[in-house]
Order: structure tokens, then C-alpha cells, then sequence
């Protein structure tokens, strides 16, 4: 079993420059047939109702709906570019959202305000996501890692999934040794995807460089609470999404087999079967 942990799916291409496939390139079905060509099982898809699509999380509930064996939805729940990010009433649009899209899992992207997991709205969001259940899938830097600790340890039984390595970076230690911390909070987990992100040079595949990083993630978090992901369609400015497989399960030949395994699908597996409804 293999599980994509960091996938998207839009109607129309959010990104500059300008695609001569708008209309098509960010599309669910191009992501099925890689999953298909990559024997790639399932794969979550990480709502982002960014530029052209205010209705991402819509869309991708219609993927579900016809692929329902296939994706899972992890919706855009007032991420750092929606007019509601940070606002009063978080918690209310977070049951709101998981009750209309049948969540296992929300996504929230953050800017620079650490402050707010321990204000009253932050806390009362985390707790909105025990009751019901849920990830809480985070794109956040560094700087967040100490606030988190402190969240997570509040809010025990709800795993947070850290983004793309955490923001770790090829040759900053300190960097990865504020992540690393996270460590000892036993229900931080990290996405591995985005070695592009990680690298000093976007495009030499197959990532060596980034191998330190990927063995300080493995020695720290171990098999259990990392996780791989694509982060197709995006990826494909770097690399094919076979590319962005094989980085980790071809060549992060240091950890073992039976680990990599875990990495590509049991360890997301074992979390999306604890959360939220029962399908």
C-alpha cells in the first residue's frame, strides 16, 4: 500500500507564469492516472482555495464523490490567504467544513502569528479538531515548531502533520534541529515530500544533497511518523511525480526497506483509519 500523503487538485491553474493547460493541468484525473502508472494507491488531497479557485474545496469534494477509493479530502479550513484566517468563529467553520465534506483530515496553511495556538480562538479550533477527530495537516516554518510542541501536547489524541519536510532546509542545522525538537512530542509527524524545497538546486534529481536532512528527519521522528507525499501537480515545475517517488522509495537507500515501507503508506494509513467518520 502505498499512500500519498501531499497531492492537490484544481480546476484551473493557480500559479504564475501562465500554463498553456490551464484548464486541465491541475486536474484530478492527470493525478490518477500518475497514481495508476506509479502504483500509487491513494493519495490525499490538500485543499488550497488559492488564485482562481475559491471553490477548491467544492471541487475536490466531487473528486471524492467519484473517486472514493482512490483520494482522500483534507480541506482548506481559513488558510493564511482566506478572509477569515484567524478571524472569530474558527472553530464553528472547522465543524462546519468537516461535517459538509466528511473529514478525515483539514489543512491549515499559517503566516508569522505563533501567538495564536494559545490564544482562545487557536485553542478552541484544536479542540474543535479532538472532538471530531481530525489531522491537522500545517504548512508552517521553523519559527512555529515550539508553539506547536506546546499545542500538541495539549491536544494529545490530535495528530498534527507538519508540510514538506517542516521547512527544512540542505545545510541549515539549526534549522533542522528546531524541528528535530518536535520529536519528542509523539504525535508531530512529518510529511517527507518537497525535496526540491530542501535542496540549494531545485532540479538535480534524485536530491543527494538532501539525504542529511532525511536522516536527521528518520533518526529523530523514525518510520512511524513520517509520511510520503508528492506534492503533485505542483512538482512537476522540479520533477514528474515518478520522480518524486523514487527520491525517497530509490534512493533514501539508508533506511531500511520494511522503515520505507511504513514511510510510503502504513504510517498515513494507520492514522486516516483512526480519524474522523467511518467510511
Amino acid at each position: 500500500m502505498i499512500i500519498d500523503s501531499h497531492s492537490h487538485a484544481w480546476e484551473f491553474w493557480p500559479y504564475e507564469p501562465p500554463v498553456p493547460d490551464h484548464n486541465s493541468r491541475g486536474l484530478a484525473e492527470l493525478m490518477l492516472w500518475e497514481m495508476d502508472r506509479n502504483g500509487v494507491d491513494q493519495a490525499v488531497l490538500v485543499c488550497a482555495r488559492i488564485e482562481h479557485n475559491p471553490e477548491n474545496n467544492e471541487y475536490v469534494h466531487d473528486v471524492i464523490r467519484r473517486h472514493p477509493d482512490r483520494f482522500i479530502q483534507f480541506a482548506d479550513v481559513d488558510c493564511s490567504w482566506s478572509d477569515t484566517y484567524h478571524t472569530p468563529g474558527a472553530a464553528a467553520r472547522l465543524r462546519q467544513a468537516a461535517e459538509r465534506y466528511e473529514l478525515k483530515g483539514f489543512t491549515h496553511y499559517l503566516k508569522a502569528d505563533t501567538e495564536w495556538f494559545a490564544s482562545d480562538e487557536g485553542l478552541a479550533f484544536f479542540e474543535m479538531a479532538a472532538e471530531l477527530k481530525l489531522i491537522a495537516s500545517l504548512a508552517l516554518g521553523p519559527a512555529w515548531q515550539p508553539a506547536l510542541q506546546e499545542l500538541a501536547r495539549r491536544f494529545p489524541t490530535v495528530p498534527f502533520l507538519c508540510h514538506h519536510m517542516a521547512g527544512a532546509r540542505v545545510g541549515d542545522d539549526e534549522r533542522l534541529a528546531r524541528i528535530t525538537a518536535s520529536a519528542a512530542v509523539p504525535n508531530i509527524y512529518i510529511k517527507m515530500s518537497g525535496f526540491h524545497y530542501a535542496a540549494p538546486a531545485t532540479w538535480e534529481y534524485p536530491y543527494h544533497d538532501t539525504h542529511d536532512v532525511v536522516r536527521g528527519l528518520y533518526d529523530a521522528f523514525g518510520a512511524d511518523r513520517l509520511c510520503w507525499g508528492s506534492d503533485y501537480p505542483v512538482v512537476r515545475t522540479h520533477m514528474t511525480h515518478q520522480h518524486a517517488l523514487e527520491a525517497f522509495r530509490s534512493h533514501c537507500t539508508f533506511i531500511p526497506e520494511q522503515d520505507r515501507s511504513k514511510i510510503l503508506g502504513s504510517s498515513l494509513q494507520r492514522l486516516l483509519e483512526a480519524a474522523g467518520p467511518a467510511t
